[in-house]
């Protein structure tokens, strides 16, 4: 029989994964899963990864719009807002914050001292769902193979990450037709049958994939959307700065697909070198903000937008022009998140049962495993070797005994964060 999820346990979960989503869209991704997939039983492997594939195509952060696309699974329209509203709003209040100390204190060591410790506890927890997702989605050698390549074309060779998608929903296209044991998406992940999860075939959404429940959608976001943006035009005038933050992060939010990476790379270049809003060093600071705060990584942009309004607060008090440019600019970040997947989904529902599209997503699926080991990779070297202090052996030592008490010991996702942290505080500021 399958189990129910009630809308108030889905809001209670949402809240709380608002609140413990450390370490970037490797992290988050990595925290669902265990959730989700491995205790909860809210939504199977398969359907897991498919979710997640789409997600990884769209441009903005994949890991709220997964926790949308999960939470629209679960409770339909409703489900979707409240999963995609209470990933970022924790970290929204938070960042808030923390924008204000920076820009009128400048560092806080005592901050950064406590979320130093979080960190390893990130890199472990990363490290364990890589190994935990691979061994469940790496049926074969052929599947093996593909998420080799993958991670050899990304990490070594520095190919797109869009080339990668398309070259290995190619690959399994054609396989499906050829190879169709190989590419064949299991319906069950090897210990557990599909009864068990909330999630099911039988209760798909498919149905909603049709022109006029889009066109619906489309109405409702894109007002929403750009309301703040005219009324802030309206009010500052046209060429405020709080205008061209909203044209610049609306810009972000449709045309940077790779994730919260990419999305950076082309908010440092506009802001420090185009606006000349933040200085670089001012960027790096936001980005470990970003980092060690619960929330998607691209909340670096709230800290950017915060620094920018503050700085040219053109008459207003500065603390509220960076709270206004800092809210305007998560606001027109993440509204186009939801349009992206109450749109889109639907239609990604509807081709899951399609075999040689399903075969293309087991080839995918293969390949984002080869992509979450590249950033997790990318991620652990980052805290091993942060930049220019050479190599961190207390980090090293957190990360192996996350990771061994994690895998071994069964211990909890919460409290390794909550025990890194304070651990990290303690080796930074107590210890001599």
């Amino acid at each position: 029989m399958q189990p129910q999820v009630s809308f108030k346990e889905a809001f209670l979960y949402w809240l709380k994964l608002g609140f413990i989503s450390f370490g970037g869209p490797t992290g988050q991704i990595a925290i669902m899963h265990k959730d989700m997939v491995e205790k909860r039983k809210w939504i199977d492997e398969d359907h897991f990864l498919q979710a997640l594939n789409f997600c990884m195509l769209l441009p903005g952060p994949e890991a709220q719009q997964l926790a949308i696309y999960i939470g629209w699974l679960l409770h339909g329209t409703r489900g979707g807002i409240v999963a995609g509203v209470f990933f970022v709003l924790p970290s929204i209040f938070i960042l808030w914050g923390l924008s204000w100390l920076y820009a009128a204190y400048g560092n806080v060591p005592t901050v950064e001292a406590f979320f130093y410790g979080l960190k390893p506890a990130v890199a472990a927890i990363v490290a364990e769902a890589v190994i935990r997702i691979g061994k469940r989605s790496l049926k074969n050698e052929v599947l093996i193979s593909l998420a080799a390549l993958s991670f050899i074309g990304i990490y070594f060779l520095r190919v797109p990450f869009p080339a990668i998608i398309i070259m290995a929903g190619l690959i399994g296209y054609v396989g499906g037709i050829f190879l169709p044991n190989k590419f064949a998406v299991t319906r069950n992940n090897g210990h557990s049958h599909l009864s068990e999860y909330a999630i099911s075939d039988s209760s798909s959404k498919g149905d909603h994939a049709n022109w006029k429940h889009s066109l619906k959608v489309i109405a409702l976001c894109l007002p929403l959307w750009f309301v703040p943006l005219i009324f802030l035009g309206l009010w500052r005038g046209w060429t405020s700065v709080f205008v061209d933050i909203g044209i610049l992060f609306s810009k972000a939010a449709m045309v940077t697909f790779g994730g919260a990476y990419a999305v950076l790379a082309y908010i440092g270049q506009q802001a420090v070198s185009h606006y000349g809003w933040i200085q670089p060093e001012q960027m790096i600071d936001g980005l470990g903000l970003a980092e060690t705060t619960p929330g998607p990584l691209i909340m670096v942009t709230q800290f950017v937008g915060y620094l920018a309004a503050f700085t040219h607060s053109e008459g207003l008090r500065p603390a509220v022009a960076g709270a206004i440019g800092g809210l305007l600019t998560t606001w027109v970040t993440f509204v186009p998140c939801f349009m992206w997947i109450l749109v889109g989904a639907p239609y990604i529902e509807k081709v899951r049962k399609n075999v040689h599209l399903g075969a293309a997503l087991a080839a995918i699926t293969a390949a984002v495993v080869g992509v979450v080991l590249n950033l997790s990779v990318i991620f652990t070297y980052h805290v091993l070797l942060p930049e220019g202090k050479g190599f961190d052996w207390y980090s090293l030592t957190a990360i192996v005994t996350a990771f061994v008490g994690m895998a071994r010991f069964r211990w909890g996702m919460v409290p390794v964060i909550i025990g890194s942290a304070i651990a990290g505080f303690i080796w930074k500021m107590v210890i001599p």
